[in-house]
């Protein structure tokens, strides 16, 4: 049997998760899923905290400033628009 692990780091802003995060991502060879609400959008990295340059290139990054603020986006399963 095939176990996978997921791990999820969580907390308020500015007590070290992308520190930490970077850390285990690297240690153990893993990509970052970015589940922040306002950092996929390209126009918005101020006031978000957004990765660097020099993070984003140290560890695979996905849905960091992806999308533009003028496209629709949707987490559900369906992404449709209503």
């Amino acid at each position: 049997m095939n176990i996978q692990n997921l791990i999820v780091l969580i907390g308020p802003t500015g007590v070290g998760k992308t520190a930490l995060t970077l850390d285990v991502a690297q240690h153990y060879g893993l990509e970052i899923i970015n589940a922040d609400s306002r950092q996929i959008y390209k126009e918005i990295p101020i006031g978000t905290a957004a990765p660097t340059k020099e993070q984003l290139i140290r560890v695979k990054h996905h849905f960091v400033a992806c999308k533009s603020v003028g496209e629709y986006y949707s987490a559900s399963f369906m992404n449709k628009k209503f």
